[in-house]
């Protein structure tokens, strides 16, 4: 049952929300676009949102297979999740009927299928063509870390240890950093509708472990320059990516992130509306880019398994003891150079 306020036009009430919570305009017409579509399915089958359950949403799951490719059909349900998960949280509908749809999903869904192969100098190319510091550092970080896109967001300024002598920027690293200069730290507690930092996230890391990764010389250069005109925050938490846009100074979420990948991608041929995960470039693209240059390079699976966040806790447990000796000197020979 919905509550008053919610219960004449649930999806409405859920734009409205996301507005005052400062999402972009970008991010909600990407919400109102699916779930416009999602009621509309369920009008057509004779119910609405707040009726429907398990077997409404494994339906309209389905419908979307016919023209979709699995990775948008996954995104399409992960909105709807967003919303259920909203709708219930704050009183106006009693349960998450997408919940366990999203969950065998992720069980069906094709995760690595064969993508388009790039060299490390066709990358290059496209690196250099972008201007922007925040787009380049956004692109650039998810290429020589092999984050997740929701990880890259969920990155505070205290998950950064590298010196920022001469930069207006105040930054105490978080102590599992101290001891570990030129690094990042991908926290595995940081997850959507958790509360780290003083901030609650609206993107989730999923990893089981939190993992450090080495900085190497590209990367730090380009987060300096970053740094050097990043706005004032919004957040206390202090994001270390931020909106320049129409969220100013809000903490930059994935859709941002996915539409400049898909920008830049579109100029360079690399994007095409219905190409799908065998033929677009997105940020997800640049986790399999990463995986398989520095597995080409290293012939080191472990390291790369450590720093990708991959579960086995033989793996994690090696590599977080020995971080300094192994991971980093493995790191720092064989990654590649996209400047």
């Amino acid at each position: 049952m919905a509550t008053e306020s919610a219960e004449g036009e649930p999806i409405e009430y859920f734009l409205e929300e996301q507005r005052y919570h400062g999402r972009s305009d970008r991010t909600i017409e990407a919400y109102g676009r699916v779930l416009r579509r999602y009621e509309a399915f369920l009008a057509a089958e004779g119910t609405e949102p707040v009726a429907a359950g398990r077997r409404e949403c494994m339906a309209w799951v389905h419908s979307l297979r016919a023209d979709l490719e699995p990775s948008t059909v996954a995104s399409y349900a992960s909105y709807v999740h967003r919303f259920y998960e909203y709708m219930t949280t704050v009183g106006a509908f009693d349960g998450n009927p997408m919940a366990l749809v999203l969950e065998e999903m992720d069980e069906s869904i094709e995760t690595n299928p064969q993508r388009r192969e790039l060299s490390v100098s066709e990358m290059r190319s496209f690196v250099r063509s972008i201007a922007h510091p925040l787009e380049r550092a956004l692109v650039v970080t998810l290429l020589k870390t092999g984050m997740r896109v929701g990880e890259l967001c969920n990155l505070d300024l205290r998950d950064l240890n590298l010196e920022l002598e001469g930069l207006d920027v105040e930054s105490r690293p978080r102590v599992q950093l101290e001891a570990r200069p030129a690094s990042l730290f991908v926290d595995a507690d940081a997850i959507r509708g958790r509360s780290v930092n003083g901030e609650s996230r609206t993107a989730s890391n999923k990893r089981k472990r939190s993992t450090t990764i080495p900085v190497d010389d590209e990367l730090a250069a380009v987060l300096r320059e970053w740094l050097a005109i990043r706005p004032d925050p919004v957040s206390s938490a202090e994001p270390l990516f931020l909106d320049t846009g129409g969220s100013w100074g809000q903490r930059i979420e994935p859709p941002e992130v996915r539409y400049v990948v898909e920008r830049h991608a579109r100029r360079h041929g690399w994007y095409r509306t219905g190409g799908g995960a065998t033929e677009n470039v997105t940020p997800h693209y640049f986790r399999h880019f990463f995986t398989t240059h520095m597995r080409d390079r290293t012939g080191d699976r472990g390291v790369v398994k450590y720093l990708r966040g991959d579960v086995a806790s033989d793996v994690i447990d090696t590599y977080t003891h020995n971080w300094g000796d192994r991971v980093r000197t493995v790191y720092e020979h064989n990654i590649y150079s996209i400047l």
